[in-house]
């Protein structure tokens, strides 16, 4: 050992016999909580639709009588509370946060319920949202079989952060047909292999219009390209999400959870 060594191994470069085996930065869950599988969904760029596959997971997850929850990761863009129709603060007690809870039963943690007016802008540098992420993850009382975490776009601090810090059993890769799909598939794909977290599979999001009178698929985005990307990554292509405008109107009214579709069926049985 270097007589200047700071046993810091991660700023060395010298071959010693004291050089420690990396650390897992893993963070333990809040000692009271109780949670199964945790899954991300993810992508490499954002307005993909992650929100609401996060949010249709959940629900399916939850009609099948499972215990679920939501981590509303996109701290700067949170959607979850609003899709789900919940607008109270988030309590606590001595032994932590108490996820806010939908009419369905769904356990939802979000920024959104801990600001004095959800409609506040948080501006906040990228440490520190990747802090309250992590914290969404260390101090709630999640009681759970399932949790989903809704992702930010992109492959910066707090994606790191989630990849990081929370033991995820797989990832959800969310996609649309557009030509630039290959390159956002991608990215997404190789952050997971670098953080070693396995791939459940790809969710392409408005694949299509289906015609209200003739009952015709239409490809606004020309093209699908999604299938191709997913294969040559040696991933199955598990859902094609239309746009649907009665989705997107009880999403607006906070009535995600009486949606009737079933598009992300395959997802939930693949992970399940």
């Amino acid at each position: 050992m270097s007589e200047e060594c700071t046993h810091d191994c991660s700023t060395c470069s010298a071959n010693c016999g004291d050089r420690a085996e990396p650390q897992s930065f893993l963070k333990p869950h809040n000692a009271a909580a109780r949670v199964g599988k945790v899954y991300g969904v993810v992508s490499g760029k954002g307005g993909v639709g992650k929100s609401m596959v996060t949010s249709q997971l959940a629900v399916l997850a939850r009609r099948r009588a499972l215990d679920v929850g939501v981590l509303d990761a996109d701290i700067t863009g949170p959607s979850i509370p609003k899709a789900f129709g919940v607008h109270t603060r988030a309590m606590g007690d001595d032994h932590g946060i108490l996820p806010a809870v939908t009419e369905g039963g769904i356990q939802l943690m979000s920024v959104n319920l801990l600001l004095d007016d959800e409609t506040d802008p948080v501006l906040w540098r990228g440490p520190v949202i990747g802090g309250v992420v992590t914290q969404f993850w260390t101090d709630v009382i999640w009681d759970v079989d399932c949790l989903f975490v809704d992702m930010p776009p992109g492959t910066g601090d707090v994606a790191l952060s989630v990849f990081q810090s929370l033991p995820l059993d797989g990832v959800i890769i969310v996609a649309s047909p557009q030509e630039l799909v290959s390159m956002v598939v991608e990215k997404a794909v190789k952050m997971a292999e670098m953080m070693n977290v396995p791939i459940v599979g790809v969710v392409e999001n408005m694949s299509y219009l289906l015609c209200p009178d003739c009952g015709k698929k239409i490809p606004l985005f020309g093209e699908s390209r999604t299938q191709a990307a997913a294969e040559a990554h040696g991933l199955p292509l598990l859902a094609r999400m239309p746009i649907d405008p009665q989705l997107a109107a009880l999403a607006d009214e906070g009535r995600i959870e009486d949606f009737e579709g079933d598009w992300l069926k395959p997802v939930l049985d693949a992970i399940l």
